[in-house]
């Protein structure tokens, strides 16, 4: 065989070798995603997971986000059916259907950030409230929290008895229950719905988180800020996935997966919320808002609401096999715990 046999001869065998065996493809893990493109679960999040799936994948699986794929409602559905791989859930949104995941929601009267409460929920849903089942259906990837929820008023507003009468936005949750006993009427609206209906009258404000300032624009309808310690109440999370997809996925890369997910996925989100929420004040200073704490004597009537709220919650819990007492004693140890750890901001990447 002269030279040039042999060049052809190693090209067509190089290109049979091409051919027969071809490189794995790439797993792709497709994010459904609500919330403006500039929201931090967009701009925080999603881009932080996938990097971190890349990583410990070593490329085999990545992550697509899209938008508009349905409403905040519909997310949970959306994944239920494939339509979706993953999203991120709002809780309240689906009243009836979650109630052990209110857990994070009452008042503490305590300072904390939401990344511990994030990672501090997501034990303590593995531990006690996932025997609720109350996510069936789909895989529960992580758990968050978001910032303390405060109220926000077109006037100036002192104490409790000023907010009586008065129509705040709600959305859901514990917040709906703490609003009747402070004698507010509740107006259901979406945050986005604020600026427009507080700037036409509608409402005169509403109860929503720090972040809203900016991102919500209601510095400009609300610029009066009644605030508690930790928040009026807490909003609860959850990042989800279609079982079907690890169908798809080695076992490996499986459990690559769930090793950037669980506490450190959890720990993302309520950082991104407290990042987001030291947004929102900022904004809403140079504006001009106003904050005022509740005098102390309300704040006794608020622990009076809220252990009416938590007994309540108890009961209702316990025919879905909760044990509410552990389960609120466990997220008050892990609270504690997850404040001595190492936070996440530096794993964090940002688009």
């Amino acid at each position: 065989m002269n030279k040039t046999t042999r060049l052809i001869a190693g090209a067509l065998a190089t290109l049979g070798l091409g051919l027969g065996t071809p490189a794995l493809a790439q797993t792709t893990i497709t994010v459904s995603t609500w919330g403006g493109p500039n929201h931090g679960v967009n701009t925080i999040v999603w881009p932080s997971w996938k990097a971190w799936i890349e990583e410990a994948t070593e490329g085999r699986v990545t992550v697509e986000v899209v938008h508009d794929m349905g409403p905040p409602a519909a997310q949970m559905e959306i994944v239920a059916d494939g339509i979706a791989d993953a999203s991120w859930i709002f809780h309240a949104h689906m009243a009836g259907r979650f109630l052990a995941t209110q857990l994070p929601e009452f008042p503490t009267f305590e300072e904390f950030s939401s990344e511990d409460a994030a990672a501090a929920y997501w034990h303590t849903h593995q531990e006690h409230l996932a025997q609720a089942n109350e996510h069936r259906g789909i895989d529960v990837m992580a758990m968050g929290v978001h910032g303390p929820g405060q109220i926000f008023t077109r006037d100036q507003v002192d104490d409790l008895d000023g907010l009586a009468g008065k129509r705040l936005r709600v959305g859901g949750g514990v917040m709906s229950g703490l609003a009747d006993a402070m004698g507010v009427t509740g107006v259901a609206l979406p945050p986005t719905g604020v600026y427009e209906a507080a700037s036409q009258g509608v409402v005169d404000g509403a109860m929503l988180t720090l972040e809203s300032l900016r991102s919500f624009r209601v510095a400009e309808v609300a610029p009066h800020a009644l605030t508690v310690d930790g928040g009026f109440y807490r909003g609860s999370f959850a990042i989800i996935m279609n079982p079907m997809i690890w169908n798809q996925i080695s076992d490996e890369d499986r459990e690559a997966i769930e090793s950037v997910s669980g506490e450190h996925l959890s720990r993302l989100f309520g950082y991104m919320m407290d990042v987001s929420d030291e947004s929102g004040v900022e904004f809403a200073n140079e504006r001009g808002q106003t904050f005022t704490q509740v005098p102390e004597e309300d704040i006794e009537r608020l622990r009076g609401v809220t252990e009416e709220l938590i007994a309540a919650w108890a009961a209702d819990v316990e025919d879905r096999g909760v044990d509410a007492d552990a389960a609120l004693e466990h997220f008050r140890e892990q609270l504690a715990l997850a404040a001595e750890s190492e936070g996440i901001a530096d794993r964090v990447v940002r688009q």
